[in-house]
């Protein structure tokens, strides 16, 4: 079974919650995951990450990109961008922030590019919205489709912050990727 690291930040424990749902989204398929927080890291994180068949990058959304942290995070990554060490594995991403929009989409452009800088394959969101499916379920209810995007309001985590509609779009993203992990996987072992 593949490998899947899902290295995030969140300050405000919002992001974190998303990132445990993708978590279970993706170990639903049978993938071995692995979560780390970029802010406090333990020492095996560069070793995960190198061992990984696809990195998964989490941020909040805070003026208009990443966060500071996940920032300093992309730039200590030099030593394996240097190497090529993450070349040919899989990368997606997810931000959440308080509003619909709030330009999550320059956050996943900000994580694409460091993908694309490192040789990595980006795997999309891969959860239509509902608007379009008319399932009723409101997944993917802000319409993105570069990474998972989901909102918070400032209050606590609950169970409805973030909103249950963006947990199971989260689960769903974790699918996704993790089945796009498994194919990549399985076809870069026979290569």
């Amino acid at each position: 079974m593949p490998t899947i690291v899902i290295a995030y930040h969140s300050s405000n424990h919002h992001t974190e919650a998303v990132a445990l749902e993708v978590a279970k989204g993706a170990e639903s398929t049978g993938a071995s995951v692995i979560v780390h927080n970029i802010e406090n890291p333990v020492e095996r994180l560069w070793s995960d990450l190198s061992a990984a068949d696809c990195i998964i990058f989490g941020s909040p959304t805070y003026m208009g990109d990443v966060s500071a942290v996940f920032k300093t995070f992309a730039e200590q990554t030099s030593k394996p961008w240097f190497g090529q060490e993450w070349k040919n594995k899989l990368a997606a991403g997810f931000t959440n922030s308080g509003t619909p929009a709030g330009d999550k989409l320059t956050t996943l452009q900000s994580m694409t590019i460091l993908a694309a800088q490192h040789g990595m394959v980006w795997v999309n969101c891969g959860v239509m919205p509902s608007v379009y499916t008319g399932d009723g379920k409101n997944l993917n209810r802000f319409g993105h489709y570069l990474g998972l995007a989901t909102m918070s309001d400032n209050s606590p985590v609950s169970p409805t912050n973030p909103a249950a509609e963006d947990r199971e779009t989260a689960r769903q993203f974790g699918i996704h990727v993790a089945q796009a992990t498994a194919r990549w996987a399985s076809g870069q072992k026979a290569a």
